[in-house]
């Protein structure tokens, strides 16, 4: 039964001009083991794919390297032609192997990726193609200028970050639009706290990745379990409504590869926190700043 969830997490608009709903999903455990290879179950991994787009969803971020191409490639196959639903994906790692990741910034390498990723996605335009790594063996004005490239050749829409500083960001603005952020996030881990306020300052969208690690906050004893039991649902889905309630800007894409786990992560949209149990949320774990000020 097809019904639209995801719409209940509210809507936020890419670049200013893509609406999107703000519980999209993250496309890289759709993979094998150390994000390499097909799934185990590549059936699975496209009954996934579909039930989330059934259930409303109409953001999923990916990138070149899982798989490497693997998950772009099960895309296709699940939904293509995508009608509303936005694709989003990446580009600045190469792989050699599981959980192998290295950094490359070279602009003719970037250039392939996109091309690669219009191939695989089969579109003519990317909707969000996102800078995976700055490389800092690449000047990042030539790596920025590629996708500005990309961009005034109707070939990608909007331009994205993932794991920059409000330093880099800044630094990339004096030479394209930034729609968003990607950096790692989640009520354990809030380190970029200064990244998010920044993008909400400037309406720029701010996806966490690894947005449901939540840790001993949701063993027995932990704030998310007792808040979770308070209102009805699971200590993931707290973390998630956590996410949603932190910021507008906020775009959570928590990932799976199972249709189960889907549905619950997906449930997070309808869970409401009082501003009681939101406090004590907040209140389990301080917030670790960074040297670099994220």
């Amino acid at each position: 039964m097809a019904s639209n969830l995801a719409a209940a997490a509210g809507t936020f608009r890419i670049g200013g001009d893509m609406p999107v709903y703000r519980l999209g999903f993250g496309a890289m455990r759709i993979t094998g083991p150390g994000i390499w290879g097909p799934p185990a179950d590549p059936a699975e991994a496209v009954r996934v794919l579909s039930r989330a787009v059934e259930l409303g969803v109409n953001f999923i971020d990916t990138a070149d390297s899982y798989g490497p191409q693997v998950s772009e490639n099960l895309i296709h196959e699940a939904l293509h032609p995508y009608n509303e639903v936005r694709i989003a994906t990446k580009a600045g790692f190469i792989r050699t192997g599981p959980g192998a990741w290295t950094e490359n910034g070279d602009p003719a390498h970037l250039r392939r990726a996109a091309e690669g990723s219009l191939r695989r996605l089969g579109v003519e335009c990317i909707d969000l193609f996102q800078l995976h790594r700055i490389d800092r063996n690449h000047p990042l004005e030539d790596q920025v200028a590629v996708l500005k490239q990309l961009q005034d050749e109707g070939k990608v829409r909007h331009i994205g970050l993932s794991e920059v500083t409000v330093e880099q960001i800044e630094a990339v603005r004096e030479i394209v639009d930034v729609a968003s952020v990607q950096n790692q996030y989640n009520v354990a881990d809030r380190r970029w706290e200064s990244v998010l306020d920044y993008c909400e300052r400037d309406g720029i969208a701010f996806i966490p990745w690894y947005p449901v690690a939540v840790g001993k906050l949701a063993g027995d004893q932990g704030v998310l379990t007792e808040v979770g039991t308070e209102i009805g649902a699971t200590a993931i889905q707290v973390s998630l409504a956590w996410l949603l309630k932190r910021s507008p800007v906020m775009l959570p894409i928590p990932g799976t590869g199972s249709v189960v786990h889907l549905e619950e992560n997906l449930g997070a949209a309808r869970v409401e926190l009082s501003d009681e149990q939101l406090r004590r949320i907040e209140g389990a774990i301080r917030p670790v700043p960074t040297e670099d000020g994220g």
